[in-house]
């Protein structure tokens, strides 16, 4: 397909993921005391009985302008579709003055530590605050998923438990989860890097030049395998902002480490249609998260 026709269908779709209003949640819990620590809940929609949860981590760069409500249409999708749904929030990109980037400032990806600090308080604190405001969620079917940058946060909360000794969020053993299904993940920082993914949001993630090196193993993905847990990513063939060869590489480093990770491919599918819920790839995404869950 010409590369114009492409981006001509990549600025479509991210217009279409964007035109769904906002989907309030059933109840929000705090994970922490920064006003970013927060998760949506959503309650699943004509199901009966104990359903399976699922924990989406909303992509953006990991910057500041971009929060959890741009993914609250996928979230009340998934729902609709029987799912009991916890919507993640986590601390992003930090101005000069150390605080969330306005537009006027420019937004840096990420705050190290902070962005992991969250994602692994949320995770920790997720079991409790689940009981209280989804009581029919079956913590048991725990499914994660993310998309982008979410993507990448959902695949290192996976990995906890391989971190290198010393690191503050490493645990014990493999969290109890019944897989992970990452969309467009930011998934080799080595790779994504070398695009300029987002902008060169990784690098920045983890602190510019003096520290990439020094922190990707502590934070890539690629660099943190075998997880001993059910993995699938969902990428899109004609993916502008996180290209495919990015799911490819972590699934070779997968291999290469004797884990099977499945890998679906859509054609002429981009970024945003994962997570559109009137796009035929979201609901290729919530079979694979039903997969896993049920």
């Amino acid at each position: 397909m010409p590369d114009d026709v492409v981006a001509v269908r990549a600025a479509a779709e991210e217009e279409s993921a964007f035109s769904h209003p906002a989907v309030e949640p059933d109840a929000t819990a705090a994970y922490g005391d920064h006003p970013d620590q927060l998760i949506d809940f959503y309650a699943p929609r004509g199901a009966t009985g104990s359903v399976p949860l699922v924990v989406v981590l909303h992509g953006g760069a990991w910057r500041a302008p971009y929060d959890r409500r741009h993914i609250t249409p996928f979230a009340g999708f998934l729902a609709r579709r029987g799912f009991a749904v916890a919507n993640v929030e986590y601390r992003r990109g930090a101005d000069v003055d150390g605080e969330g980037a306005g537009a006027g400032v420019g937004a840096v990806a990420g705050r190290w530590p902070d962005t992991f600090d969250d994602v692994a308080a949320a995770l920790d604190a997720l079991p409790a605050l689940a009981r209280q405001a989804l009581p029919q969620a079956d913590a048991r079917r725990t499914v994660l998923t993310g998309h982008s940058a979410g993507g990448h946060l959902a695949l290192w909360a996976a990995s906890r438990h391989v971190l290198p000794v010393g690191a503050p969020w490493r645990v014990d053993g493999p969290p109890p989860l019944r897989g992970v299904v990452a969309l467009a993940p930011i998934a080799d920082f080595e790779v994504a890097d070398k695009l300029a993914v987002c902008g060169g949001a990784a690098r920045q993630l983890l602190g510019g030049d003096a520290h990439f090196g020094g922190r990707r193993p502590y934070a890539d993905p690629a660099l943190l395998l075998p997880t001993g847990i059910a993995t699938t990513l969902v990428q899109g063939r004609t993916d502008l902002v996180v290209p495919e060869a990015v799911a490819e590489s972590y699934a070779d480093a997968a291999a290469k480490a004797g884990e099977v990770v499945g890998l679906t491919l859509l054609e002429d599918v981009g970024h945003f249609p994962l997570i559109d819920p009137v796009a035929d790839a979201c609901a290729v995404v919530v079979e694979e998260i039903a997969q896993l869950a049920w």
